[in-house]
């Protein structure tokens, strides 16, 4: 009997605990507590310029036939770029790890050049025999010789500057042809080493170009990225030319954080292409989870000296129900979309996280008790066999 009542005991301050914590929650939810404090809501007047040479996207009688604009753009202070209202981005500035790939346009030694094997060469003579022409492109062979074809032989050239190996042809067809007129043009060197392709930009901010170096890109656009790079190959090559772009962007990125209700937040980090808002960064994570409530904010990064958050908040069920396009912000380089969790969810986790170690010791215990109740109506009575 007295073991009944150790069990019921128990049972009851279980209940207890539980109703006083229901309690506590549901004082909780009535009192209306919002994870933001207020004062921190709304735009900041400051929101744009939080972005240097950050530029509306004009109209096309606001730009002149090479590209520019006609008036310098102001930005407006008073509404963040949303869904119908977006705004060029900042020229895209490289950073690490970000992927360029370099094409080489004009990559040509520096004078004097001496013909080396396996260089290519553009041989003309117009006064070449008539069923034999000399009109075509020829690789000096490892001999450092020139084939000219089965009528002419062939002729050493390796170690020459272009004008020597000119004379030197022609002084070679003059056998079979009358004051020869050769032309010689250097094609492709093969001691220039060819520098297109990829590049990723590493941790140092440096770009590697082989035996010509390395350069220091990170920061730059990609036309002062193209100045350095011509910059540097001008000292081993005549007056190089080569074309850069991005061809992976790594470096710009905002974030989607979604609230765990106790599980953990999840951080996800995704590339922005300048286009992107809301509505476009919330698909890219299959949409809100579970434990997620309809309660969105972008957290937008600003200047130390600005003295204030900047906070904007989002209206999700206007934006998807009703197709509004007000706080469907564009984002931004840098931007947190802040998800927060659903109350209800949280409360839920919470009251299993404190009562299942309440549970669990009052489950021994209550086993404890039925054990001995079992024992106590063995038809002996006692422990003793």
């Amino acid at each position: 009997m007295k073991m009944t009542c150790q069990a019921n005991t128990s049972t009851k301050t279980q209940t207890s605990i539980a109703t006083w914590l229901l309690a506590a929650i549901s004082c909780l939810s009535l009192s209306g507590c919002v994870a933001i404090p207020s004062g921190n809501l709304g735009i900041q007047p400051h929101e744009l310029e939080s972005h240097p040479q950050l530029a509306p996207i004009m109209d096309a009688s606001e730009i002149d036939e090479n590209g520019n604009p006609l008036t310098e753009p102001v930005p407006s202070a008073i509404s963040p770029p949303s869904e119908l209202a977006k705004v060029s981005l900042p020229r895209y500035r490289v950073a690490p790890p970000d992927i360029l790939v370099i094409q080489a346009i004009r990559l040509f030694p520096k004078d004097p050049y001496y013909i080396q094997s396996s260089d290519y060469l553009q041989i003309i003579v117009p006064n070449a025999l008539f069923d034999q022409p000399i009109a075509s492109t020829y690789q000096v062979d490892s001999s450092g010789r020139v084939n000219l074809g089965a009528a002419y032989d062939s002729v050493k050239i390796a170690g020459m500057t272009i004008d020597e190996a000119q004379d030197a042809v022609a002084e070679h067809l003059s056998r079979l042809i009358e004051n020869p007129q050769v032309s010689i043009s250097l094609l492709q060197a093969s001691g220039v080493q060819q520098i297109a392709g990829e590049h990723l930009i590493g941790p140092d901010g440096f770009i590697n170009l082989g035996i010509y170096g390395s350069v220091y890109v990170s920061g730059l656009t990609v036309e002062e990225a193209r100045l350095a790079i011509e910059t540097k190959l001008a000292e081993y090559l005549d007056h190089p030319k080569v074309s850069v772009d991005v061809l992976i962007y790594n470096s710009k990125f905002f974030y989607i954080i979604t609230e765990g209700a106790g599980f953990g937040d999840n951080v996800v980090r995704i590339p922005i292409t300048g286009n992107e808002t809301v509505l476009d960064a919330i698909a890219q994570v299959g949409g809100l989870q579970q434990v997620s409530s309809k309660r969105l904010w972008i957290s937008r990064p600003a200047p130390k000296e600005s003295g204030c958050d900047q906070i904007l908040p989002i209206d999700w069920q206007a934006i998807t129900r009703g197709a509004s396009t007000a706080t469907n912000y564009q984002l931004l380089p840098g931007d947190r979309i802040f998800v927060a969790e659903d109350k209800l969810v949280a409360v839920n986790s919470l009251v299993t996280k404190v009562l299942n170690p309440v549970e669990r010791m009052m489950g021994f215990t209550l086993l404890g008790a039925q054990t001995i109740q079992f024992l106590q109506r063995f038809p002996r009575g006692s422990f003793t066999f």
